[in-house]
């Protein structure tokens, strides 16, 4: 039996994997307050514009790692709708490396762009 790996979608999941970081630094970032999971992927979402770029599931691992290497904090609060939330915020830290990420994602994006034909390739 032969499995067909689809390469479209085998190519999503790495550059997804490669950009959860930076893209839930960013959005925590831009948060006036702590957020907590579902919130963050409701806001990744709404500005996907029709790409599925991250499953919610797939945050929760990622944003365990960023706190683990401080760039945010977390703490658990009771819900009265459900069970408790983990809220999550950036630190200055977080805030500092994120500045660095986006030289380097911007860099990366450039060359990429000069590499496949352009900006409007």
């Amino acid at each position: 039996m032969t499995v067909t790996i689809d390469p479209n979608k085998k190519f999503r999941k790495e550059l997804n994997s490669g950009t959860a970081s930076l893209v839930l630094l960013s959005v925590l970032a831009q948060a006036e307050e702590p957020m907590y999971g579902y919130q963050i992927a409701k806001n990744i979402e709404g500005k996907g514009e029709k790409v599925p770029m991250m499953k919610q599931g797939a945050l929760y691992p990622v944003l365990r790692s960023l706190a683990a290497a401080g760039l945010l904090n977390s703490h658990v609060d009771p819900s009265i709708s459900g069970p408790p939330r983990r809220y999550y915020q950036i630190t200055d830290f977080g805030r500092q490396t994120l500045s660095e990420w986006k030289m380097i994602w911007h860099e990366t994006k450039t060359f990429i762009d000069n590499i496949i034909g352009g900006e409007n390739a």
